[in-house]
């Protein structure tokens, strides 16, 4: 889905050189230890049906004008929280959590992502973990690891420059969507929109593709100006948006649909 006033693929600007592009994910270089930009201690909202923690992991190689987390998405030579310290405080949750996310930025990205799931399971958690699908091969290679997975689709695969502002994005995200509903793991697929970069008829497509790719679980998210820094997109009411009569449709389509204001 392109918003009227996307670039077009061909315009893509490059990633920053901080930031490893999705064709560099063999090629990963970095310290042994997870990289952690920030720790959410409790929460009912970001795994289904559980109390858990939040491990934000830094480093996006995608630049979407509506994240809520840019202060993530710069892959950092230091890590304003260590990941033992980390370690430490989860095991002081023993009892008290039933689970441990890890979100981002791309946790993916991060090579000491395994070894930390590693690690929390050890402690007896359960391990969900949040995901754009930047990197394929390595979602693949941690999805045996994990009890569940929610992954953005931010819009239509044949558009996604047009949100993440980089070019050839969308067959990242394709790929990592087959392999998520073929790997057994539950999961959730999730959409943020925004009335300036995702009309609904738009909406309505992504979710007749995820549709007859299998998606059973969908929830459709309703964008909020909270950590945003993109002032235009802060402006813009969403007040009526997206309308009941697209909701009616989309709850039609899915066995579990949900929308989410908050």
């Amino acid at each position: 889905m392109n918003a009227p006033t996307s670039t077009s693929a061909a315009a893509a600007p490059h990633l920053p050189t901080e930031v490893p592009a999705p064709s560099d994910e063999l090629s990963l270089l970095d310290r042994p230890s997870l990289k952690v930009g920030g720790l959410t201690a409790f929460t009912a909202t970001d795994y289904p049906g559980k109390l858990a923690a939040v491990v934000f992991v830094r480093g996006c190689p995608w630049r979407c004008r509506y994240c809520h987390n840019p202060h993530l998405q710069a892959r950092t030579a230091v890590s304003p929280m260590a990941w033992t310290q980390v370690l430490a405080r989860l095991q002081r949750r023993v009892g008290l959590i039933d689970a441990v996310v890890f979100s981002g930025g791309e946790p993916t990205l991060d090579p000491a992502l395994e070894e930390a799931i590693d690690q929390t399971r050890a402690l007896g958690f359960g391990i969900g973990l949040h995901t754009s699908g930047a990197y394929p091969r390595r979602l693949a290679q941690v999805l045996p690891l994990v009890d569940w997975v929610a992954m953005d689709a931010k819009t239509s695969f044949q558009d996604y420059d047009a949100i993440t502002r980089v070019a050839d994005s969308g067959r990242y995200a394709l790929n990592s969507a087959e392999i998520i509903l073929t790997s057994g793991v539950p999961h959730e697929f999730r959409t943020t929109v925004h009335p300036e970069l995702h009309a609904e008829n738009e909406i309505l497509s992504l979710a007749k593709t995820l549709s007859a790719m299998g998606v059973q679980n969908y929830a459709l998210q309703v964008f909020r100006s909270t950590g945003c820094d993109d002032e235009k997109l802060n402006a813009v009411s969403t007040a009526g948006y997206p309308s009941a009569d697209l909701v009616a449709q989309l709850s039609g389509m899915f066995a579990r649909f949900q929308l989410r204001r908050e």
